[in-house]
């Protein structure tokens, strides 16, 4: 695997950025503003925490948010199927976002499974002459 300088190198972050574009995209308008903005900020959990897993510098730290951005995940996942049933999104495109969430799922898992297994433990335990 590639050194990873940046959140826009990581796979599952630009995953999950994709995904928070197609909630937004995708969620009918209506009056509830409460509902669209929860599962928004549910979305916009997934790259943000995966970001700041990133920003710490170290692989343990990262795999804990990372599974923290696995929760987020799945509350969009729930807010997404209450919303289709409130008619919020339409059947195609609660098989489309469904189909991303499951993908992003298995991509964070195998992700954490490649951290906890690299000797390579994140850049703040690196020296200051070798950064």
């Amino acid at each position: 695997m590639a050194t990873l300088r940046n959140i826009e190198d990581i796979e599952i972050w630009q995953k999950g950025k994709e995904l928070t574009i197609e909630i937004y995209n995708k969620i009918e308008k209506k009056s509830d503003f409460a509902f669209q903005n929860q599962i928004k900020c549910s979305a916009l959990s997934i790259p943000a925490n995966i970001a700041e897993g990133f920003g710490r510098g170290g692989n343990k730290e990262f795999i804990n948010f990372l599974f923290i951005a696995l929760g987020s995940l799945y509350e969009t996942k729930s807010h997404l199927l209450i919303g289709w049933e409130l008619n919020y999104f339409t059947n195609e495109s609660k098989s489309y976002i469904l189909k991303k969430i499951d993908n992003l799922k298995r991509s964070i898992l195998s992700f954490i499974k490649y951290l906890r297994g690299s000797k390579i433990k994140g850049i703040k335990f690196k020296s200051n002459d070798k950064i």
